[in-house]
């Protein structure tokens, strides 16, 4: 058979366990265990690597001529979407009102359409009129005043009890529907036109491309909501590195992945780091309770890298026991995706309870791995 290995996420620390090989464990676990393997020959000749518990006892799996790792990761904590960092902004500076009808005409081409060309200095001028003096992202329509006619945006105004500009009072309400005419002419910039990112969009448009921008940070891929970290694509292994020491990380496009305990109830992840084809990925297994309880287990594959980045690359996921075969087959997903979409829209491998006892051995199911590159 073809080389794997196989991850189990345990219950107890190991003192003797290497530094590159780590599970991680959700929030509310008390602890984890971890594994240490030996060399052994097989009857063939054959070398095969077996991971053993902490108590030593061998594990036996049906994987012929593999190595073999075991890991177990026991978690049962709230969901909750990882939540996004406050957005990096562009400010161009650039007073006065006169350049407000020339640079219209400047940038309001046919459509107003979103795109990556250089813009003029009066575009620079007229967007710096929409800044909030707040945040300094921009105020787009609909676009509240002071009585005074300073502009500060929705979002800051709801926290604000008088102007920031003129300490005058925001109430009543005045709508500024001049200002939102212009705005209906101007091309924004991304908010995260810092990073990167080159495009200038409608406002009605700026919302939807930034949500998906990306040039935006990336979270912390690692299921659930305890780790509020943010940063960029370069960073993100380090943080995995150094924050998450127990996630094991395998070498290879052809692993096992095996999670153990699955009867566990309430809400699980099992996760463990695959590296191959100088890429990293996440293998997710998720485990939820719907209703009445109903549990249903979801197992993805994601990419540390672009969306643009994953569209080169294919996995398959495989379960085998009991003369049955289960097979599912895609593209990775970017962990800027995460994992809460794939599952939302059903882009993973999901099965229910009762197909995980199938081809489950003890409580622990085996999951083969395999990551390959797609022709372009």
């Amino acid at each position: 058979g073809p080389l794997g290995r196989v991850g189990r996420l345990g219950l107890r620390p190991f003192p003797g366990l290497p530094a590159s090989t780590v599970a991680e464990k959700r929030p509310h676990a008390a602890a984890i265990d971890s594994f240490k393997g030996s060399q052994r020959g097989n009857r063939s000749g054959a070398a095969s690597w077996v991971g053993r518990s902490c108590a030593g006892r061998r594990v036996a799996l049906p994987v012929p001529e593999c190595r073999v790792g075991r890991t177990r990761v026991l978690a049962s904590r709230p969901r909750a979407p990882p939540g996004l960092a406050s957005a990096a902004t562009i400010s161009a500076a650039g007073p006065g009102s006169s350049a407000v009808p020339a640079a219209a005409a400047v940038i309001s081409g046919p459509g107003a359409g979103g795109g990556a060309d250089p813009v003029s200095p009066q575009h620079h001028e007229l967007t710096s009129l929409f800044e909030c003096p707040v945040c300094f992202d921009y105020v787009l329509p609909p676009i509240l005043q002071c009585q005074a006619g300073h502009l500060v945006c929705n979002q800051c105004r709801q926290k604000l009890s008088c102007c920031p500009t003129c300490r005058g009072a925001l109430t009543p309400s005045i709508r500024n529907l001049a200002m939102e005419k212009v705005a209906s002419a101007v091309l924004f910039p991304c908010k995260y036109a810092t990073t990167g990112c080159s495009l200038t969009l409608h406002h009605t448009e700026k919302p939807e491309h930034e949500d998906i921008c990306e040039y935006r940070p990336y979270s912390c891929p690692c299921p659930g909501a305890s780790c509020k970290w943010q940063g960029s694509l370069e960073a993100v292994m380090s943080h995995l590195m150094h924050a998450h020491k127990s996630i094991t990380t395998l070498q290879g496009e052809d692993i096992v992945f095996l999670a153990t305990d699955i009867n566990l109830p309430g809400a699980v992840d099992w996760v463990m780091m695959q590296s191959c084809f100088g890429h990293h990925f996440m293998l997710v297994l998720e485990k939820q309770e719907k209703y009445e309880g109903h549990q249903q287990f979801f197992a993805i594959v994601l990419l540390i890298g672009t969306r643009k980045q994953a569209e080169n690359f294919a996995y398959r996921l495989e379960l085998n026991g009991n003369r049955r075969r289960l097979t599912w087959e895609a593209t990775p997903r970017s962990i800027h995706d995460g994992v809460a979409a794939a599952i939302m829209n059903s882009d993973c491998l999901v099965f229910d309870t009762a197909i995980a006892h199938l081809f489950a051995d003890n409580g622990n199911l085996g999951i083969n791995v395999t990551i390959s590159t797609c022709c372009q």
